[in-house]
């Protein structure tokens, strides 16, 4: 029986008060993880308390100034995500902020429950942001690492994003995160994530793919069409592949937390599909990546 309508919430079903989007740990029904999505029209401001959770103010179109305990950051954002990365403000735990956009604009919060407040609210610059190309041919994809072990600190929060060319094929091959597993020797293989899939396609009739399956012992059964504004929520199981119809670009935000002490994204693939892989080192990368380039140039 497919978990589909469960898992996958449509643009606008998920929509609380001022927010777009709100996904909770209560409402996805985990631990960790959490996402808003948040619009703000010009001259509007917006409070924002973090309560138990860190969070990232992360522009998705337009720019903000974010006032915290004293800080200000300017935001100067991005006219779109796939224009370029952004700047980003980080959000601890137990804060009170104020978004304010002269111009408005569509933003992001993903959060992660946390018990330890340890790292101060702070400014992430667009220039450190690493812009990383993976896979090759029609499997080749742009991810922008803003929130990673080695990118950035935080207490769980992990948060990247992948754009994907048209037609092509991302988070492939299908991979997981939902144990806690060391190889012969007890070096950590994999780690456990919780994870949340934000949309948004190129073109006004623009869609993709998103599979998610499990294992015999947990299982999971997800193939969603989604669209711009649609979200979808991982709990478990192999996740892949983000297929990106021919002709509309996909781009998704991904906002991961678990449980584990150390902050850590490890992941394993499919042993039926990892061949894949292997088949990389003998194709050129899209030459439509990185996206931004031109206007750059």
């Amino acid at each position: 029986m497919s978990d589909t309508s469960k898992y996958h919430l449509r643009h606008g079903t998920s929509a609380d008060g001022s927010y777009d989007l709100v996904v909770t740990p209560e409402s996805a029904g985990w631990g960790y993880s959490g996402l808003r999505i948040l619009t703000l029209r010009p001259g509007e401001a917006h409070a924002l308390s973090t309560g138990d959770s860190e969070f990232l103010v992360l522009p998705l179109t337009g720019s903000c100034t974010v006032t915290t305990d004293g800080e200000v950051f300017e935001l100067a954002g991005r006219t779109g995500v796939f224009a370029s990365a952004t700047d980003f403000a980080y959000l601890p735990r137990e804060s009170e902020a104020l978004m304010s956009s002269a111009q408005g604009g569509l933003f992001a919060l993903p959060s992660a429950r946390t018990e330890r407040g340890g790292h101060p609210a702070r400014y992430g610059r667009k220039e450190d942001v690493p812009v990383e190309l993976r896979g090759a041919g029609n499997c080749s994809r742009q991810v922008n690492n803003y929130c990673l072990p080695g990118t950035f600190d935080a207490e769980r929060l992990l948060v990247c994003e992948v754009l994907t060319p048209g037609g092509n094929w991302s988070s492939y091959p299908p991979h997981k995160h939902d144990e806690v597993r060391t190889d012969d020797s007890g070096n950590p293989v994999e780690s456990e994530l919780e994870e949340i899939y934000y949309f948004q396609v190129a073109g006004e009739d623009g869609f993709a793919h998103q599979r998610v399956y499990g294992t015999p012992e947990r299982p999971i059964d997800v193939l969603a069409e989604v669209r711009t504004g649609d979200t979808v929520l991982i709990p478990h199981g192999w996740h892949g592949p983000s297929v990106a119809a021919p002709g509309y670009d996909l781009y998704y935000l991904n906002v991961m937390a678990g449980p584990g002490q150390d902050r850590a994204w490890l992941i394993c693939d499919d042993p039926a599909h990892e061949w894949v892989r292997g088949t990389w080192d003998a194709q050129a990368t899209d030459p439509r990546l990185p996206f931004g380039a031109k206007e750059t140039e």
